[in-house]
C-alpha cells in the first residue's frame, strides 16, 4: 500500500504539467463562457426605469437598475434573465452570448400578466373570472387632493363618486348603484391586507396600486361587508438594490368656481319698490348706501393649500424597506374651515432561512387636525337669505342684527364667535409572516391592529345669549325622520363648549394555508383560512359647560365654567348606546382553477358569525361562483392577428352588508318613559323602548355578472364589457309597530329589497407610440338602474314612506322624495307647476289633471324622476412629446335629476323685504305666496360635463450629481363644467337615501390652480 501510494510522487512532473494545462484550459473556458452582462432597461417611452430587479433564473444571483435604468449582472450562455419591476409586465430574456441586452418592459396596466390583488392572495389578469378595475398612480387624479375617493372620481366604470369642497368631508363612494337605505352604502376598505381599514389614513403618495372589486365572485370572500364592493388599496413597498430617495410637493391657490346669482342691494330695492313694499328701518338703517355680498363674506377671497412628501426606500440581498412622511394643510374656502394632517408609514420586509419565510412589518400613524365651519349649514342657509342692505357691522364695530326677524341671525357674528374643531389620530399595524413550505404550500399569519381617535371641541361664545331659543333651528341634511330642531339652549349662558373624546379599536387576526399546484396543463390555487376581529367602539366620553367668566376661553376649559348656577342647563354627557363591543368570526375558502390557461373556474365560500345579529342568525354562508373562457387561446384563433386577447367571463355570488349595525340593534332596549305617581312624588319611568329581534340577520345581495375582455391591433386597443343585474334583500328597516305586539312599540327587522342592473365598457387604447412620442387615452361608460322592489317585512309593508322635508315657509310636512315599490331610491315626489292664473299667482295641477292655487300635500304629489344618474363617464388622454407630458380628463354624469330647494326657497318673493332672493325671481309678483312652494318647478337636470383636471409637466434627466430627474408641472382643477343646472354646481351628493337634494348646505366648490414638483435621487 505504502509503495503503491509513493509510485506517482516519484514521477510528479508530468502529470503535474498536464493537470495545470487542464486547469488553465477550463479556467479560460469558464472565462470565455462566463462574463457580466450589461444593458439598459426602459418603458415604453425610451425612459429608463430604476430599480427594476434584474435575476438569473433559478439562481440567487440578481441586482437592480440604477437610477438610469442601467445594471450589470453575472451570467453565461443558456441562462434566463428575468426582469421584474412593480408596475410592469415581468419579462424574461435567454442569454444568447453577447455581453449586451437591452430590454423594454410593457406597462403592467395593458399586459396580461398584470398582478391584481384579489382578497388574500393576488392573481394575474389573464387568470381572472370575475369584474376587477385596478388604478395605477400615474392614473389616479391630480391635484390638491386630501381624499381617496376624489382620486377614484371617473377612473372606475360604475363607481359614482360625488364630493364638494369641504376639505373635512369626504366623498360619497356608490359602486353600481345604491343597494341599501340602511347605511349610506360605501365600499368595503381594504389597507395592505387590513380589512375595514380608515381610508382617511393613507397619502395619496403612498399608493402603489387601488383594486376595485365589483362583482360578488370578486368580493364573496369579505361576505358580510362586501355588498357595497371592495376596494383594496396597496402601499408602496421597498425594492432591492440602490436606495431611492424621492420628494414631491405642490402649492396650489383655490377660488370659488360658481356663486349664487342673489340680487344686489340695488336689485332688490328695484323689486321691492316696484312692488309697492318697503323694507324695515332696522334693516334699511343706511338709506341705500350699502351692498353687502353676503356669500363673498363667509367664503375667503382665496384658499391656499400646499403638500409635501418624502419618501426613503430599497433593500439588501434579504431585505426591503420603504418609508415616508406626508404633510397636508390645506385652506377650506369658508373662512374658519381648514385641514391639516401629517402622515408617516414604514413598511419593512424581511427574508430567512433561504428566503423560504419572509416577514412584514406594516407602520402608520395619521394625525389631522380638521378645523370646521361652525353651525356650517345654518351659516350657508343665513348667508344665502340675508339682505344685502343690511351691514355686516354697527358704527361701533359690533354686529349688526335685527332679531325682530324671525330666524334670521348674521352669519358673519355665528362664525366670529364659535369654534368646531375635531383632531383624529389614526394607527395601522401589521405583522405579516408568510412560510413557503413543502408540496407548494404557502402558510400566512397576518396581526393587524388599527385605533382611530377623535377629540372635539366646540365652542360658543356670550354674544349666543342674545340670540331667542324659541326661533334658533339647525339645519340638517335631508333624510329619513330628519327634521329642523331647536338648539338655542345648547348655547347656555355667558358662553357654552363642549369636549368629547372617543376611540375605535379593532384587533384582527387571519391565518390562511394557500397550495399554488402546475401539473401538465392543469393549475390549481387554493386557499383556506380563518379570521378573528374584535372591535370596541365609542369608548370616550361628553361633556359640556356653560357660564364662562369670559369669552377668551375657547373648549379647552370647561372647568371654568359654572353650569351648576344656570337651572335649566343640561350637562351634555353624550348620547347612550355610543359604546359597543362586536365580534366577527370568520371561515373562508376559495380554489382557482386553470386548464392551458384557456378554461378557468373559481369558486369560495365565506361563513361570517357576527355577535351584532339576532341569535338565530348569528352565522351566514356568502358563496360565489365565475367561470372565464379565453377564446383567444383556442387554436382556431392563432390564424390571425387582429384579435390579441379575447375572455368571456361569467359569475354568481352572494355578499352581506353588516354596515350600520351595531350590538344593540337587535336587542331589548329600557330607557326614559315618561313618569308616574310614586307617594305623592311625580317619579321618572323607564320602559321598554325598543324590542328583541332574535331573527334580525344582515342584508343579503346577489349578483350575477357577465363580462367580456379583449384586445385587438397587437393590444394597441383594449378594453371590457360588463352586464350585471344586483339584487339585495332583507334591507334593515327601524319599524314602529303597536306596544301591543312589540314591547316599547319599536324593532328593527329585515324587510325589502332593491334591484341594480347596468352595463360598463371600458376601453383603453394606445394610438401612438414613438420614441419620441406617445399617446395614450382610456374611456369608461356606466349604466345603471336602480328600483325598490319590496318594502315587506314581518311586522308590516310599509308601501310608501315619504321623506326628506326642507321645511320650506308655509309648507308644512312638504316632502320630496318617496320610498315606493317600483320606483328608484330617493325618487322625487312632489307637486307639478303649471304656470301662472291671470292675477299672477302660481297655480299647479291637481291629482285630478285640473290646476289649482292651493294644491294638497301628498293627495297632489306626482312621481317626478330619480336623482340616480342613468351614466356614468370618464375620459381621460395623456401625451408624452420627449421631456414634456401632457394630460386632460374629463368626467360627466348625465340622467339624474336635482330638486334644487334652494333656489325654490330663495324665489320665495312674497318674504323679499325681510329675505334676499334669486335674480330669477324677480319676475314673480311679491303677491304670489306660493311660488316657492316646492314642485317640478325647482325640478332641474342634474347632468353635466366637466373638465375635471389638466396637467402639464416637463422632466430633466439627471440634472445634478446624485439627482436622476426633476419633474415640474402645472394642474388645474375643475377647469370648467357643461351643465344646464342652475344652482351652483351639479355635483350634488349622492350618498344615502336622499341623493340629489340641493338644500342651502352645499359647501362651495372651487377651481384650484397648482405648481408641484417630484425629485428623485
Amino acid at each position: 500500500m505504502s509503495t503503491h501510494r509513493q509510485k506517482p510522487l516519484k514521477s510528479k512532473g508530468l502529470p503535474g504539467i498536464i493537470l495545470l494545462l487542464l486547469l488553465l484550459f477550463s479556467f479560460s473556458y469558464t472565462q470565455a463562457q462566463t462574463g457580466n452582462i450589461k444593458g439598459y432597461v426602459k418603458d415604453a417611452q425610451g425612459n429608463g426605469i430604476p430599480g427594476v430587479t434584474v435575476l438569473v433564473k433559478g439562481t440567487s444571483k440578481a441586482t437592480s437598475t440604477d437610477v438610469n435604468g442601467a445594471y450589470t449582472i453575472a451570467a453565461v450562455k443558456g441562462d434566463v434573465l428575468t426582469f421584474r419591476s412593480v408596475g410592469y409586465a415581468l419579462k424574461e430574456v435567454i442569454v444568447s452570448g453577447s455581453s449586451s441586452i437591452n430590454v423594454s418592459l410593457v406597462d403592467a396596466t395593458t399586459g396580461l400578466n398584470e398582478v391584481v390583488v384579489v382578497g388574500y392572495g393576488t392573481s394575474s389578469r389573464k387568470t381572472l373570472s370575475s369584474s376587477i378595475t385596478t388604478v395605477k398612480p400615474e392614473d389616479l387624479n391630480k391635484g390638491a387632493i386630501a381624499d381617496v375617493g376624489q382620486l377614484l372620481q371617473g377612473k372606475v366604470a360604475g363607481l359614482n363618486i360625488t364630493a364638494s369642497g369641504d376639505p373635512n368631508k369626504p366623498a360619497a363612494v356608490i359602486l353600481r348603484g345604491a343597494s341599501t337605505i340602511n347605511s349610506p352604502g360605501a365600499p368595503f376598505y381594504v389597507i395592505d391586507g387590513i380589512p375595514g381599514a380608515d381610508i382617511t389614513a393613507v397619502a395619496p403618495a403612498d399608493i402603489a396600486s387601488i383594486d376595485v372589486l365589483k362583482d360578488a365572485a370578486a368580493t364573496a370572500i369579505y361576505g358580510n361587508r362586501a355588498s357595497s364592493g371592495v376596494i383594496i388599496v396597496t402601499t408602496r413597498r421597498g425594492k432591492k438594490g440602490t436606495p431611492q430617495v424621492t420628494y414631491s410637493g405642490y402649492v396650489a391657490q383655490e377660488k370659488v368656481s360658481s356663486k349664487l346669482n342673489l340680487m344686489s342691494a340695488d336689485q332688490l330695492r328695484s323689486y321691492v319698490t316696484s312692488n309697492g313694499s318697503a323694507f324695515s328701518p332696522n334693516d334699511d338703517i343706511s338709506a341705500g348706501n350699502i351692498n353687502t355680498d353676503w356669500m363673498a363674506t363667509i367664503n375667503r377671497s382665496s384658499g391656499f393649500s400646499h403638500n409635501h412628501n418624502i419618501s426613503f426606500s430599497g433593500g439588501g440581498e434579504h431585505n426591503t424597506y420603504s418609508a415616508s412622511l406626508n404633510y397636508l394643510k390645506k385652506d377650506g374656502i369658508l373662512s374658519a374651515s381648514s385641514l391639516e394632517r401629517v402622515i408617516g408609514r414604514l413598511n419593512i420586509d424581511q427574508y430567512a432561512l433561504n428566503d423560504k419565510v419572509k416577514f412584514s412589518l406594516g407602520l402608520s400613524n395619521a394625525n389631522s387636525t380638521a378645523n370646521n365651519e361652525p353651525l356650517q349649514n345654518i351659516v350657508l342657509l343665513q348667508a344665502a337669505k340675508r339682505l344685502p342692505i343690511s351691514p355686516i357691522y354697527n358704527a361701533d364695530g359690533s354686529y349688526f342684527e335685527n332679531l325682530g326677524t324671525t330666524g334670521y341671525f348674521n352669519p358673519m357674528a355665528i362664525v366670529g364667535n364659535s369654534q368646531d374643531q375635531t383632531k383624529y389620530t389614526t394607527t395601522m399595524a401589521s405583522f405579516n409572516t408568510q412560510v413557503k413550505l413543502p408540496f407548494d404550500l404557502t402558510y400566512n399569519v397576518n396581526l393587524s391592529y388599527q385605533k382611530t381617535s377623535a377629540l372635539h371641541g366646540e365652542f360658543y361664545s356670550s354674544y349666543f345669549s342674545k340670540y331667542p331659543t324659541s326661533n334658533f333651528y339647525n339645519n340638517p341634511d335631508p333624510g329619513v325622520g330628519i327634521a329642523h330642531t331647536l338648539i338655542g339652549s345648547l348655547f347656555g349662558s355667558n358662553g357654552s363648549a363642549l369636549r368629547s373624546d372617543y376611540e375605535n379599536t379593532n384587533k384582527i387576526l387571519e391565518t390562511f394555508l394557500t397550495w399554488n399546484k402546475s401539473f401538465g396543463d392543469h393549475s390549481i390555487t387554493a386557499v383556506l383560512g380563518y379570521s378573528y376581529q374584535n372591535n370596541i367602539n365609542g369608548d370616550g366620553l361628553t361633556s359640556s359647560s356653560t357660564n364662562f367668566p369670559t369669552d377668551n376661553l375657547g373648549f379647552q376649559n370647561l372647568s371654568l365654567g359654572n353650569p351648576y348656577a344656570i337651572s335649566t342647563y343640561r350637562i351634555n354627557v353624550g348620547s347612550d348606546k355610543t359604546y359597543g363591543e362586536t365580534l366577527l368570526i370568520s371561515d373562508f375558502f376559495r380554489v382557482n382553477y386553470s386548464y392551458k390557461d384557456k378554461y378557468l373556474l373559481q369558486g369560495s365560500i365565506r361563513r361570517d358569525g357576527s355577535s351584532v345579529f339576532g341569535t338565530n342568525n348569528s352565522w351566514g354562508n356568502f358563496p360565489s361562483i365565475g367561470v372565464a373562457w379565453r377564446i383567444s387561446e383556442e387554436s382556431f384563433m392563432k390564424k390571425q392577428s387582429f384579435i390579441s386577447d379575447l375572455k368571456l367571463r361569467a359569475s354568481y355570488g352572494e355578499t352581506g352588508n353588516s354596515s350600520g349595525i351595531g350590538p344593540y340593534t337587535g336587542q331589548l332596549l329600557y330607557g326614559a318613559a315618561g313618569t308616574y305617581y310614586n307617594n305623592g312624588v311625580q317619579a321618572g319611568a323607564y320602559g321598554p323602548i325598543q324590542g328583541q329581534n332574535p331573527d334580525l340577520k344582515w342584508e343579503t345581495t346577489t349578483s350575477t355578472n357577465i363580462g367580456l375582455d379583449f384586445g385587438i391591433l397587437h393590444g394597441k386597443l383594449s378594453g371590457s364589457v360588463d352586464i350585471y343585474n344586483k339584487n339585495t334583500s332583507g334591507m334593515l328597516f327601524g319599524v314602529s309597530v303597536s306596544p301591543s305586539l312589540v314591547p316599547g312599540g319599536f324593532i328593527y327587522a329585515n324587510g325589502g329589497s332593491i334591484n341594480n342592473k347596468g352595463i360598463e365598457v371600458v376601453l383603453n387604447a394606445n394610438p401612438i407610440a414613438k420614441k419620441g412620442f406617445n399617446w395614450s387615452s382610456s374611456f369608461n361608460l356606466a349604466y345603471n338602474k336602480n328600483e325598490v322592489t319590496g318594502l315587506q317585512s314581518l311586522y308590516g309593508n310599509s308601501d310608501m314612506t315619504l321623506y326628506s322635508d326642507p321645511e320650506g315657509a308655509g309648507q308644512t310636512n312638504a316632502t320630496l322624495q318617496v320610498l315606493k315599490v317600483g320606483q328608484p331610491l330617493g325618487e322625487f315626489y312632489s307637486l307639478k307647476y303649471a304656470g301662472k292664473n291671470a292675477t299672477g299667482q302660481s297655480l299647479f295641477y291637481k291629482a285630478d289633471g285640473t290646476t289649482t292655487t292651493a294644491p294638497a300635500i301628498k293627495t297632489d304629489y306626482f312621481y317626478l324622476g330619480s336623482p340616480q344618474p342613468s351614466v356614468l363617464m370618464g375620459w381621460s388622454n395623456t401625451f408624452n412629446y420627449k421631456r414634456f407630458d401632457l394630460s386632460f380628463f374629463f368626467r360627466g354624469s348625465f340622467g339624474g335629476k336635482i330638486f334644487d330647494a334652494t333656489r325654490a326657497d330663495l324665489s320665495n318673493v312674497s318674504a323679499a323685504t325681510i329675505n334676499n332672493i334669486l335674480v330669477s325671481a324677480g319676475d314673480d309678483k311679491i303677491t304670489d305666496i306660493k311660488n316657492s312652494y316646492y314642485s317640478d318647478r325647482y325640478l332641474e337636470s342634474g347632468s353635466y360635463v366637466r373638465l375635471d383636471n389638466a396637467t402639464l409637466g416637463y422632466t430633466i434627466k439627471n440634472p445634478f450629481t446624485n439627482v436622476s430627474n426633476i419633474r415640474m408641472y402645472f394642474t388645474a382643477n375643475n377647469v370648467f363644467t357643461l351643465t344646464g343646472y342652475k344652482g351652483i354646481d351639479p355635483e350634488i351628493n349622492q350618498g344615502g337615501v336622499s341623493p340629489g337634494i340641493d338644500y342651502n348646505n352645499f359647501y362651495p366648490k372651487t377651481r384650484t390652480l397648482l405648481v408641484g414638483f417630484n425629485i428623485s435621487f
